[in-house]
């Protein structure tokens, strides 16, 4: 079963914002911007601090800058999607999501 989905690689490279990136959380392959994830992380130490809770981590995959070819417009072809999807797979499962 593979945790990255083509779906979600697909998300990632199409979205209009260049500053989002793929993310696991809560068992699940997300796409979430930068913003948001700084944000979630200081809400996530704060409340940590004031409650002692332990919180659910968001794990950073990839960030869409850093996937070669993708900000400078290269075609996204099925082909290359699900390649991506598996190298990006492998990647997730190597961080221990």
């Amino acid at each position: 079963m593979s945790l990255v989905d083509q779906e979600c690689v697909r998300q990632l490279i199409e979205s209009p914002d260049p500053d989002v990136a793929l993310v696991f959380v809560r068992g699940e392959c997300v796409i979430r911007s930068l913003g948001e994830i700084e944000r979630e992380m200081r809400e996530i130490e704060e409340g940590v601090q004031a409650e002692g809770v332990k919180p659910h981590r968001t794990l950073v995959i990839v960030r869409r800058e850093d996937i070669p070819g993708v900000l400078s417009g290269q075609p996204v072809t099925e082909e290359r999607i699900a390649s991506l999807a598996h190298c990006l797979d492998n990647v997730a499962r190597d961080l221990g999501a």
